[in-house]
């Protein structure tokens, strides 16, 4: 385990989780306070920090874990699905361990967590700024 990382914990079999799929590269389990009808994890047992920290010499774990999320999409019955990660403090990181979220059964707002008072708020505003 990483700088007593839960994830490496979890991956590890440390920590018990509702596992989703597994293999020699990555680790699927449920979110402990899902968000949608359907929220699992995928994460790399190699431990990664952020996606921040990808680079030539990780990115094929990351390829093949986006082929995980869609063999187990597929598995699950998912027709429509979000895939978010989040990258630092602000964006809402909470465990330093790349991971990516994969949420379905309900609708998704777009963009996440906006209001419609900020909606209101921002009106007038290139556009740009906001890409």
């Amino acid at each position: 385990m990483k700088n007593d990382c839960l994830f490496c914990a979890i991956a590890a079999g440390e920590i018990p989780s509702s596992k989703v799929y597994e293999d020699e590269i990555c680790f699927a389990f449920y979110d402990i306070a899902p968000q949608a009808p359907v929220h699992f994890l995928v994460i790399p047992k190699e431990h990664i920090g952020s996606v921040a920290e990808i680079s030539g010499e990780n990115s094929s774990v990351v390829a093949h874990i986006f082929e995980v999320i869609a063999r187990v999409a597929r598995e699950l019955g998912l027709e429509s699905y979000r895939v978010v990660s989040n990258i630092g403090e602000q964006a809402g990181q909470s465990v330093h361990h790349l991971h990516f979220h994969v949420l379905s059964g309900r609708d998704m707002t777009w963009p996440p967590g906006w209001s419609i008072g900020q909606e209101e708020s921002r009106r007038g505003t290139p556009a740009a700024l906001y890409l």
